[in-house]
């Protein structure tokens, strides 16, 4: 009884694995592991943090070198209704204040760009 409620755990946990794996952007290269998924994860829930922030105002720029709209809004504001209120609420405060939705694979390519800043900063330290 124990080792098969330990394969489904097993299987529980593996399952959560595969599906953060779908949702983290990653390079055709990454065969990652648990420790690096969360690890990198973690990287990009820092990575959307700083697109939502008032003072990283680079990413944005890139963005709208890239064809976007300009009119972002107020960062505080849009962290209060994603902190506070559903999606809806969310794209509301985004169209009344003139603010696209971000697509994700724009959001992904950035994060790639990111990723990798990052990643040669590591290598020359």
């Amino acid at each position: 009884m124990a080792n098969v409620r330990e394969r489904q755990r097993t299987q529980s946990l593996n399952d959560a694995f595969k599906s953060l794996q779908q949702i983290i952007p990653t390079l055709p290269s990454d065969k990652l592991s648990k420790i690096q998924t969360l690890k990198l994860a973690t990287r990009y829930i820092d990575f959307l943090c700083r697109m939502l922030s008032s003072s990283d105002i680079s990413l944005l720029k890139a963005l709208e070198a890239q064809g976007s709209p300009s009119a972002y809004g107020s960062a505080s504001s849009l962290l209060s209704a994603a902190a506070n209120g559903a999606e809806a609420d969310l794209k509301c405060l985004r169209k009344a204040n003139g603010a696209p939705i971000i697509p994700p694979e724009k959001l992904s390519y950035l994060f790639g760009v990111w990723r990798m800043e990052g990643d040669a900063q590591h290598q020359k330290a």
